[in-house]
């Protein structure tokens, strides 16, 4: 009965926001959350993936709607920045190979993901 939402964590997307699909077992329906976003909270459930998908793009909908009517500008999932913490070993390790090969740390750290996004690697491998 349950193959076709055979879904332990997918995403949704609309209008550039990204929401995840998620089962409850406990209250029996999906449901999910607007990614990526730091000062909003969007939520939304329904009992079939069609529901699912209704109720996330009226959520968006209605956000972008109520920032419009408040005047502010809406919140932007993933803006781009990432605070990432490493050892001071490591740190120090990027920084003589981002200087090495003519890189800002910033610049290393992005080719190196990008690298790796393109391999489609995990960093600890597939299982």
């Amino acid at each position: 009965m349950w193959k076709e939402f055979d879904i332990a964590m997918d995403f949704l997307e609309y209008k550039g926001y990204k929401g995840s699909v998620e089962y409850s077992l406990k209250d029996d329906c999906l449901h999910g959350k607007v990614q990526g976003l730091h000062k909003s909270l969007i939520l939304y459930e329904g009992q079939s993936l069609e529901e699912l998908q209704k109720d996330f793009r009226e959520g968006i909908d209605s956000y972008l709607e109520a920032c419009a009517n408040d005047g502010v500008e809406p919140e932007r999932a993933y803006s781009g920045k990432l605070n990432l913490r490493m050892s001071s070993e490591v740190h120090a390790q990027v920084a003589a190979m981002a200087a090495a090969n003519g890189y800002t740390i910033n610049d290393y750290i992005n080719t190196a993901i990008i690298r790796l996004l393109q391999e489609d690697q995990a960093p600890y491998g597939k299982e």
